[in-house]
């Protein structure tokens, strides 16, 4: 017997002008977003001296801080940066199972 209340035409008329302005809000939140690039598998050059440059000026290198810099994936950052260890370039400064710190050499 119930059902849905007819609306009137000034409730009808408030809908429509608050679809208009939602429509809107979403138009301007799509536009301000860039597109998210793919992230690397591959790690950087150990040997590149830009590279080697850009670990340099960082004052702690974590394995997070080294994947955003370069773009690459979190996993690929830690063995990069164990692979610069090895290397010499850096060294372990405090770190447990799941996260190293590291320094660069000078």
């Amino acid at each position: 017997m119930g059902g849905k209340k007819k609306l009137s035409l000034k409730q009808i008329e408030r809908m429509q002008k608050r679809q208009g302005k939602q429509e809107k809000k979403k138009k301007d939140k799509t536009a301000g977003f860039r597109e998210k690039k793919p992230v690397a598998i591959v790690p950087p050059d150990p040997r590149n001296e830009k590279i080697l440059g850009e670990l340099k000026k960082m004052r702690v290198l974590t394995p997070y801080a080294v994947a955003t810099r370069f773009n690459i994936r979190i996993s690929t950052a830690k063995d990069f940066l164990e692979q610069l260890e090895e290397n010499g370039v850096v060294q372990m400064v405090s770190g447990n199972h799941s996260l190293k710190i590291y320094k660069p050499m000078d």
